[in-house]
């Protein structure tokens, strides 16, 4: 068996990852979700709960509960990985058509480019603590110029980062959270509201939307993985690492958006970055708090950019019917989302936690019925059975456009107005629910229930998995 030749770059795309290529072992996947979820823009999310009306208990209940679901969710679109040896959104030709995909598509660039702004707002006051400058831009525009390194890099680098990532999270957060409980009364944040349903909710949806919003480009990282790996191992792996690594920081939202608000060590809610520093210490302490904030960030930031290239070139190729790109035109595509995310997190940074809350929600109404479609149809429907020549081929199997997933996908969007509970509209069963948002819920239940028989009935899925005519296999 010839071995592919060693390059710094990585050269595969949106083509299908042969075996003699693939490396690597489930636990990667638990460092690579440990490492991105450890991070301050977790934190900020984990705060929204108390920050938006849920007392501390409930808050940390809720976003368990959140974090378990929509985990669930991501870590099975990950452990399609391995299986098919393509990027997560390549496979949705499978359910929705070659040019069907590009819908859920476009909403997953906008996903990628709205976290890679907000977390560089985050990272360039991190960068700018640590270099002791005050001008906003010289960290955002630092921070850009090092995502772009990595994504250009690619796989590889980008799991060799997770590996960091968790090491320092890992010191970083431990020293975080013994601090809080030395300096907050963190007992006497407990039971101060009653339950309130609507704000547990709220605690829910945040942590689930969370989660969920990974399934678009989970399965780019698990996708090198060989073909023979347990499903199951890359489920748990996956499953785990981002669960826990979400909750712990998350929790510690909790705990610093709790004491901020009862006095303790001034705003968090002005300056994020900043009260994180100080609750860490002064001086080299404060510069390590800051390194670790800006480690995390770089890892999920970095999955932002590649993922976008790889939702972009996928969008590009359903019309040239190409398979893989030069890396001239991969670093154009890193670049370009790299340059416009820094361009909107120096330009609109203001009234962050408000916005990031209804961005997060918003995202979870538009990929939860991608995510009912994209599982159904590889679990229960093609049974883990994909034409991968016909992915790449309008006149396919699969064709341009696939009506049962575009229709269930849209009735899945529209279904959840009512129930919608946001700033700029609340739904009138929401209003009836005194302000609790389920709307995801009915998502999922009313998106399953019309796509599955549909599908079912106009199964077009092969008998057997069939690879390209110059796939070479074990």
């Amino acid at each position: 068996m010839t071995q592919a030749k060693e390059t710094l770059i990585e050269t595969r795309s949106i083509d299908m990852i042969p075996d003699q290529e693939r490396h690597g072992t489930p636990f990667n996947q638990f460092t690579l979700w440990f490492g991105a979820n450890m991070q301050i823009t977790s934190v900020v999310d984990g705060a929204l709960a108390v920050v938006f009306g849920a007392d501390a208990l409930w808050a940390f209940i809720g976003l368990l509960v959140g974090n378990i679901l929509g985990g669930a969710v991501m870590a099975l679109h990950s452990a399609q990985g391995p299986r098919l040896g393509l990027p997560q959104m390549i496979s949705s030709r499978a359910q929705f058509g070659v040019l069907g995909a590009i819908l859920p598509l476009v909403l997953a660039v906008l996903m990628y480019l709205g976290f890679a702004a907000t977390g560089t707002v985050l990272s360039g006051q991190a960068i700018n603590g640590i270099l002791g400058v005050e001008t906003p831009a010289v960290g955002i525009i630092i921070f850009g110029a090092l995502t772009a390194l990595l994504a250009l890099l690619g796989y590889k680098y980008i799991h060799a980062l997770g590996r960091v990532a968790t090491i320092t999270g890992m010191i970083g957060f431990t020293y975080l959270s013994i601090m809080a409980f030395i300096k907050f009364p963190v007992a006497s944040f407990i039971g101060i509201k009653p339950f309130a349903m609507s704000t547990f909710l709220l605690a829910i949806s945040l942590s689930a939307g969370w989660q969920l919003t990974f399934g678009p480009y989970v399965a780019d990282y698990s996708r090198y993985l060989p073909r023979s790996t347990s499903q199951t191992a890359t489920f748990w792996n996956t499953f785990l690492g981002s669960v826990i690594g979400t909750q712990w920081a998350m929790s510690l939202g909790v705990i610093i958006s709790a004491a901020s608000l009862a006095g303790y060590g001034g705003s968090f809610l002005k300056n994020q970055v900043g009260y994180l520093g100080e609750l860490g210490g002064i001086g080299v302490i404060a510069v390590l708090i800051y390194l670790v904030i800006v480690i995390g960030k770089l890892t999920v930031n970095t999955l932002n950019a590649y993922g976008s290239f790889m939702s972009m070139l996928t969008i590009t190729t359903a019309f040239n019917g190409k398979k893989s790109v030069t890396t001239t035109q991969r670093s154009f595509f890193i670049l370009g989302m790299i340059i416009l995310s820094v361009c909107i997190a120096i330009f609109a940074s203001k009234d962050f936690l408000n916005l990031f809350k209804n961005f997060v929600l918003t995202l979870l109404m538009v990929f939860t019925p991608w995510s009912a479609i994209n599982l159904i149809d590889f679990y229960w429907i093609s049974r883990e059975k994909i034409d991968i020549p016909a992915l790449y081929d309008p006149q396919g199997r699969y064709g341009k456009w696939n009506t049962p997933a575009l229709v269930s996908y849209f009735i899945g969007v529209l279904v959840q107005i009512p129930f919608m509970a946001q700033s700029m509209y609340t739904g009138p069963i929401t209003k009836m629910l005194g302000g609790a948002d389920i709307s995801w819920i009915i998502a999922l239940l009313v998106t399953a229930g019309v796509y599955y028989p549909w599908a079912q009935s106009r199964n077009v899925a092969p008998k057997e998995m069939i690879y390209p005519g110059n796939y070479i296999g074990k």
